[in-house]
């Protein structure tokens, strides 16, 4: 029989026109399924080490976590960062007998892992492994957990690390905001307000993390859980025999400090002028996880700011126009409170006004009771996502392990799932009314305050500026030498030698612009790359560097009080580190360093013979080094601001010095960082008076 193709298509065609299409509102689902707790055999060993074991034959695999108590509230004020530090150094350190760089080889050529963390209130290290390696990487959990080495340079090299994420800390708005939210309602000067400072991170050193470590990492302190492909006598004997040898005793460990819930409610204002947003949170402490009004609570930030069908989200984005992203939670932990938090961003214009619909949609849930349809779309929505937590057999044993960690009932997970059943919308208006209060809020705002249509003021609340500048660190900042009458006069007197020196003050002071072209080259430690430099500088303080790299051209212009940088990824405005570098090379520049004497609210000091301090208002401070047999300058030293990490000594010695029309210049530069030499640059010319022009300068390529 043949068939013709039309024929088909048309029989097809009326088949589905036959067959009525439902809409999507009458469409059934299946209930969700319900969560089943595993049977977890139980054990303590004679040292005190608590087993959690759970057999599953799914799959040839293993996965253990131990749980310690600990966390970072236990920090020490001046050494913030230790237990985060001594958490991931308890793996990338290694172990007695192998490097951190000899695990990740033998674990990687097995697929399987170990890793260690330490978090607020709990540490972890835990395992992952195929049935066939089971033996192999048992003995390496073992061994990180009982026997981390703590080697210092893994030390260093996390510190440094460390470092650039301070350094980096305020290159987004919206982690400003969150970080400053977070601190404001906790309190600064508390442990779950503290924040990890380049002071606090260099006090950290192999001895703290080492007795740290000891302090908490005990058997009696701790809780393995293994999921997986076993059998579980033979798991606890196994076990057993792996564990025998650690013996360590402790005193039990205290109480996390509690939570000072008083209120700071106010506006608060960081000013960054380098975006066309304003990133803002706001909200209040929350609560515990198992508080009875929890899960009332939690339906009701759904409702506020949960999904696309929130309130926030239509009133602020669709209705307004005034946010791409909005959200709000009920935030709560185990132990203490958590945070409830309205975040965003809207561009800078509309900041106040965003806020104003956001409070109002705050005062509005908590003046009459949501829809039927809101209250079960929520509920749906927060049983739904917490069912997430059970779909596989491992995490449903860590839950479980947290639960008993904090000291949960066994049955929370059905207590927690009837709670949010239960709830109603007299339940949400409730909570809402008790434990929402809009005049005690915190609300932190991070933009352009000059942007701004109207000013946060018209919020009718209190607003406060927020510092949220990098303090440098007391080791690494350059100290002013005390600057009496003596001692500065002297120190004028010396500069003047060094001006004659280098060609007389008329001279230098004639120069109005100087350019100046070189080549570098980095120390093979260094990277051992080539470049091509051209240095403007332009007086009184106006700068343009161009570096011709292997991967492109890097060009840097400020005019002492903004700038730009130009990459091969394109152009951004200057600041934070970046600024404060270029500032430095402003104030450094050579001409302008030998004239200091008439630069007003420059300082300077001779501290040693032949050896000067210079200073400005702004925080530069520079050392300067003269050659006794010729009053030329032989070296400065100062610290700079790096683009990544703390900041560093830099020395620069500068020598070969030649005439150029009369004034004497360095044609040897040699850069060196801390003790290590970084690059040598030979000049090959210097330009006076080129005519150079500011908007000249100031033209990005």
């Amino acid at each position: 029989m043949r068939f013709r193709l039309g024929a088909l298509l048309l029989s097809a065609t009326a088949l589905c026109a036959q067959t009525a299409v439902p809409a999507y509102k009458a469409l059934k689902y299946p209930p969700l399924r319900e969560i089943k707790i595993p049977q977890v055999a139980t054990f303590t060993l004679p040292n005190g080490l608590k087993l959690y074991l759970v057999e599953d034959h799914e799959l040839p695999t293993l996965r253990g976590t131990a749980l310690i108590r600990t966390g970072n509230l236990f920090d020490p004020k001046d050494k913030i960062g230790l237990a985060t530090i001594t958490g991931a150094l308890i793996r990338g350190g290694g172990t007695h007998s192998k490097t951190g760089d000899q695990l990740d080889e033998q674990l990687e050529n097995i697929a399987a892992s170990v890793e260690s963390r330490i978090d607020e209130s709990f540490g972890q290290v835990s395992f992952s492994t195929l049935k066939t390696t089971t033996d192999e990487v048992l003995t390496a959990f073992h061994d990180v957990l009982t026997g981390p080495e703590f080697r210092e340079d893994k030390l260093e090299l996390l510190k440094t690390q460390f470092a650039s994420s301070i350094s980096r800390r305020n290159d987004e708005a919206s982690g400003i905001s969150q970080r400053e939210f977070t601190d404001i309602v906790y309190g600064k000067d508390t442990p779950y307000g503290w924040q990890m400072e380049y002071d606090t991170l260099g006090r950290i050193q192999r001895p703290d993390v080492q007795a740290f470590y000891k302090r908490y990492f005990f058997p009696a302190n701790t809780r393995i859980a293994i999921v997986g492909d076993f059998n579980t006598d033979e798991m606890r004997i196994k076990l057993g025999r792996l564990f025998a040898d650690w013996t360590v005793t402790q005193d039990p460990v205290p109480p996390f400090p509690a939570v000072d819930k008083t209120a700071h409610p106010g506006v608060f204002l960081a000013v960054k002028t380098n975006v066309t947003q304003t990133s803002f949170m706001l909200g209040q402490l929350g609560g515990e996880l198992n508080e009875k009004d929890y899960p009332a609570l939690e339906v009701m930030g759904d409702i506020l700011g949960g999904s696309f069908r929130s309130r926030l989200f239509r009133k602020v984005r669709t209705d307004l126009g005034y946010a791409y992203n909005i959200f709000a939670n009920w935030g709560a932990n185990y132990d203490h409170p958590g945070l409830f938090q309205i975040g965003g961003s809207t561009k800078s214009a509309s900041t106040t006004e965003a806020l104003k619909a956001v409070l109002g949609e705050v005062e509005k849930i908590r003046t009459s009771e949501v829809t039927k349809e809101e209250l079960e779309a929520a509920k749906q929505s927060v049983l739904n996502s917490f069912v997430f937590n059970f779909d596989t057999p491992s995490k449903t044993l860590n839950r479980l392990l947290i639960y008993e960690y904090y000291g949960y009932p066994k049955d929370f997970i059905y207590q927690y799932q009837k709670g949010v059943q239960a709830v109603t919308a007299a339940d949400i208006l409730r909570v809402a009314r008790g434990r929402l209060d809009p005049k005690h809020m915190t609300i932190v705002a991070v933009g352009n305050p000059k942007e701004f249509g109207e000013k946060l003021t018209a919020l009718n609340i209190p607003v406060q500026d927020l510092d949220i500048s990098i303090p440098e660190p007391k080791s690494a900042a350059k100290e002013k030498a005390p600057a009496d009458a003596e001692s500065k006069s002297k120190g004028v007197a010396l500069l003047r030698e060094v001006q004659v020196a280098s060609g007389g003050a008329d001279k230098l002071a004639a120069i109005k612009d100087l350019r100046q072209t070189l080549s570098l080259q980095f120390d093979a430690s260094a990277g051992g790359m080539k470049s091509s430099q051209v240095n403007y500088w332009l007086a009184p303080g106006t700068f343009r560097q161009e570096n011709t790299l292997p991967f492109g051209k890097v060009v840097a212009f400020s005019d002492g009080k903004s700038g730009w940088l130009h990459s091969p990824q394109g152009n951004m405005p200057l600041a934070g580190p970046q600024l404060k570098q270029v500032q430095g090379e402003i104030f450094r520049s050579f001409i302008g360093l030998l004239l200091s004497d008439r630069v007003p609210g420059r300082i300077v000091n001779m501290t040693a013979p032949n050896t000067l301090q210079i200073s400005d208002g702004g925080g530069n401070t520079v050392d300067v080094k003269l050659d006794p047999s010729t009053h030329l300058i032989a070296s400065e030293s100062y610290t700079q601001q790096q683009p990544a990490g703390p900041p560093s000594p830099v020395t620069v010695a500068l020598s070969d010095y030649r005439e150029v029309d009369g004034v004497k210049l360095p044609f040897k530069i040699t850069l060196s960082q801390g003790d290590r030499k970084m690059a040598d640059a030979v000049v090959s010319e210097y330009k006076f008076n080129t005519g150079a022009k500011p908007e000249e300068l100031a033209k990005q390529p």
